[in-house]
């Protein structure tokens, strides 16, 4: 692996076992300022594991775990990590949902949500800040969760399928509105999906892990630039890539 000196996460020969059973097997990745990378595989492969390490959820059996040069292996709260369900709380409204990282840092309640307030237009949640998550959208609960998720972050985020619950029409417009928002506030993301068109459209790189134990096979580099035109998914490229990577998770 040629790790960039640009590094914010740097995970290095990462392995992890359960009760004798090896599922992740010298594992190692890199994430760099602002980008945005995906880890493709099948269920079972270990991408939920790796994030748990990644997270200091779980330690390593070996290897560690770097955040900007600092060794965070094995200590949580470094990262931030959203599910693949939003679990905002139901009985408190959105601008207190999305406030709640900052004040369990030691923020003070009206400081709190005058900064996340703040971002509420950018993240396309003007108007919504008294309103409960029983009143938004699927597409709206998730973009309240990705706010709260960066004002947890340090500029680095974990994220676990966060579309896979939207209907295809509203999935679009996420990724859409996804890649601007995140050309904007340059949060470094990894994001754990199953959907390859989805991984395409989004990523700068592509991880792609397979076997048991799960291990990473292929590093994909998506050299069209951002923005990405309109109809990049109907492109000969496209295709390319999506071919290419059929084939390496057979």
């Amino acid at each position: 692996m040629n790790i960039s000196a640009d590094s914010v996460l740097i995970a290095e020969n990462i392995s992890k076992s359960f009760d004798g059973n090896r599922i992740i097997d010298n594992v190692s990745i890199y994430l760099k300022k602002g980008e945005i990378v995906s880890l493709l595989g099948q269920s079972g492969v270990g991408k939920s594991t790796l994030f748990n390490v990644l997270s200091g959820l779980y330690m390593p059996d070996s290897g560690k775990v770097l955040s900007n040069g600092d060794d965070i292996t094995g200590k949580p709260g470094k990262i931030s990590y959203m599910l693949q369900k939003d679990l905002l709380l139901p009985y408190k409204n959105v601008l207190d949902n999305t406030a709640l990282p900052l004040i369990i840092k030691g923020e003070k309640k009206k400081v709190a949500r005058e900064k996340a307030s703040a971002l509420f237009d950018k993240f396309g949640l003007g108007g919504c800040e008294k309103k409960y998550p029983s009143q938004l959208s699927g597409g709206m609960r998730q973009r309240a969760a990705l706010l709260r998720t960066y004002l947890s972050s340090q500029g680095i985020a974990l994220l676990d399928e966060p579309f896979s619950a939207l209907d295809t029409l509203t999935k679009s417009a996420m990724h859409k509105w996804y890649l601007d928002v995140m050309s904007e506030i340059e949060l470094a993301t990894v994001f754990i999906t199953h959907d390859i068109d989805e991984a395409i459209l989004l990523s700068d790189r592509i991880y792609i892990m397979t076997g048991k134990p799960g291990q990473i096979t292929t590093e994909i580099e998506i050299k069209e630039k951002k923005p990405r035109k309109e109809n990049f998914n109907l492109t000969e490229e496209f295709l390319n890539y999506k071919r290419m990577i059929v084939e390496k998770l057979l």
